[in-house]
């Protein structure tokens, strides 16, 4: 196993776990500190699920000997970031993590669930998914009208450095932020101290509550955007290099990781896909058998990156949120517009993938239930009906 080892698998893991974390980490806190989470239990989410991904994927790339990449859920993260506080505060929310963690681990032992969210139509899963990300898709704007010299660097070094490698764009629009903090926003007297404070891994247990609205408005549209716009596609990336192997046991021990985040305000790991590639690719390592080690590399770096989550949230609290809430919304953009070309090149479907992105994106509550699953439900009679009309129409 030891001499499976190469500094290149090594690298090309470190650079994984780089852009999977510097990449997304933005829209988790944004995610969690939208549906009630302080600024301590953010940080101890930001932890649990950093750990659990890193624990994760070690564990299976051991087990299997396969680069299986484990990510936290962006677009759950996302669909947390619109849906806002709910009623009952954190504590519900955790407790509609834990349902859906539990939903995650069922959906990998019995295949009907599995099938049934694979089974929702595609133009509303993914028109779902586009009017969760709107809003956050708008945030750079907004950061360039608060403050223009605070928020156009961001947007410029994500422009520039977008041009000659994607995957490092949201990295360099990361780096500009930085920048913008230390020369641009002058810190309170004792900013110092409290960051040196900081440095101890943040750990906040919630005691979970369960109710409908959790249950309806929480964890089942984060269910369906984790297995739509993670789990199934992070098996297709393994399936694409060749690498066959059952998806059902994969999500149950993501569930199982998920399960063990969520009291300390983890919302879902589930398989990777964009870093998934990158580990399980030609560059990682010639030979097949022998980039599993670019998994096992990614996975260490996101339990360091999780021992700092205090550090890194303390730092970012300091800054406007306007403009970490402009960098979670340029890490969105690609899967914003991949989504919603998705959910509208199907004809068939293009009334209900409307009526789905706009309830969606409209952001309302009603009954203390979040607008995705009402943009599901809606879209999904839409789709309904005009299959049933359709059907009408069609001669014997």
């Amino acid at each position: 196993m030891l001499r499976d080892i190469s500094p290149q698998s090594i690298f090309m893991g470190l650079l994984a776990g780089f852009v999977g974390s510097a990449s997304s980490f933005a829209v988790v806190l944004q995610g969690l500190t939208g549906v009630g989470a302080s600024p301590e239990q953010a940080a101890s989410g930001l932890m649990a699920l950093s750990i659990s991904m890193g624990l994760c994927a070690i564990v299976l790339s051991l087990k299997t000997r396969l680069p299986i990449s484990i990510a936290w859920s962006t677009p759950g993260a996302a669909l947390l970031a619109t849906s806002g506080a709910i009623e009952g505060g954190f504590a519900v929310a955790v407790g509609a993590f834990i349902v859906c963690a539990i939903l995650i681990i069922i959906s990998g032992v019995w295949k009907p669930l599995g099938r049934a969210v694979a089974g929702i139509p595609a133009p509303l899963a993914n028109a779902m998914l586009a009017g969760v990300l709107l809003g956050l898709c708008l945030a750079p704007v907004k950061a360039v009208a608060f403050d223009p010299l605070l928020g156009l660097p961001i947007v410029i070094a994500w422009i520039v450095m977008g041009r000659f490698n994607r995957l490092l764009a949201i990295p360099a629009a990361l780096l500009a932020f930085v920048a913008v903090m230390v020369f641009g926003i002058e810190f309170p007297e004792n900013a110092l101290a409290d960051l040196g404070g900081a440095i101890a891994p943040p750990v906040e247990f919630v005691m979970p509550e369960f109710t409908l609205a959790g249950l309806v408005g929480i964890a089942l549209p984060l269910f369906i955007v984790t297995m739509a716009s993670q789990n199934i596609p992070g098996t297709a990336v393994l399936r694409a290099n060749d690498y066959d192997t059952p998806p059902g046991p994969l999500f149950t021990v993501t569930g199982i990781f998920s399960l063990l985040s969520a009291p300390f305000g983890g919302h879902a790991v589930n398989l990777a896909a964009i870093t998934a590639a990158l580990c399980a690719g030609k560059d990682a390592h010639p030979d097949p058998a022998k980039r599993y080690w670019a998994a096992i590399s990614g996975g260490v770096f996101y339990i360091v990156f999780g021992l700092l989550a205090g550090l890194v949230t303390a730092f970012i609290s300091l800054a406007p949120g306007i403009l970490i809430e402009a960098v979670a919304g340029l890490a969105l953009i690609g899967a914003f517009a991949g989504s919603a070309v998705a959910a509208f090149k199907d004809e068939d479907g293009r009334e209900a993938a409307a009526v789905t992105f706009i309830v969606t994106a409209a952001g309302l509550t009603f009954y203390g239930i979040s607008g995705a699953f009402w943009g599901l439900l809606a879209g999904g009679l839409i789709y309904f009906l005009t299959h049933l009309r359709n059907g009408k129409k069609k001669p014997d």
